[in-house]
């Protein structure tokens, strides 16, 4: 199918994600993104203001596709296991995601990062959600809302953050396939372990 002046931002976003990924924005250039993507660097500025701009957008749609594709809400909260279980099974499967959060994050250190007031918006309606179980008992308030969640996501997501330590603290599964298991088996449990009441 020949490709249209429609298709210029999907390209453009393409090859940045992957681009970003690899080396962070800094280890990007302009041209680089424009060359992977087959058209003029001028359209990087066009479509996105610059290679800042860009890199938010790609990060932005990496956010939207994991907060849709693995949603908390009130109705489910009560199976806060099959949660983390979806969400490590997204991380295993987009690597990319936890990349350029680090790389945001070596970026921008402890300064505001691009839209940030829209995002911790987001982040706090999960924690609003976690707040109103452990007010109505279905989850255990031993562990503030906030870093509930963050624990939770760094259970699930860590194992494909970084890939060497999980490597070096391997337990002897047979298989990947088998220590992918049991991984996500782990992260389910310590899930259910921390956001769960248990019996005194």
């Amino acid at each position: 199918m020949p490709q249209t002046p429609e298709d210029i931002p999907t390209r453009l976003k393409q090859a940045a994600g992957e681009l970003f990924a690899a080396s962070g924005p800094d280890g990007t250039t302009v041209d680089e993104i424009a060359r992977s993507a087959g058209v003029n660097r001028e359209r990087v500025y066009a479509y996105f203001g610059g290679k800042d701009g860009l890199f938010a957008t790609v990060l932005g749609d990496e956010l939207l596709a994991i907060a849709e594709a693995v949603p908390l809400d009130p109705a489910s909260i009560g199976d806060i296991g099959a949660f983390a279980g979806k969400l490590f099974d997204y991380h295993m499967d987009n690597p990319r995601l936890q990349r350029l959060l680090q790389w945001e994050a070596l970026l921008f250190g402890s300064r505001p990062v691009p839209d940030e007031a829209e995002r911790r918006e987001h982040y706090q309606q999960k924690v609003d959600v976690i707040a109103k179980a452990q007010r109505d008992g279905t989850l255990s308030d031993e562990i503030p809302p906030g870093d509930l969640l963050f624990l939770l996501i760094a259970i699930a997501a860590w194992w494909s953050a970084v890939p060497q330590i999980t490597r070096m603290t391997e337990t002897g599964s047979r298989t990947a396939a088998a220590a992918a298991r049991r991984r996500r088996a782990s992260a389910v449990r310590a899930a259910e372990l921390l956001a769960l009441k248990h019996p005194a």
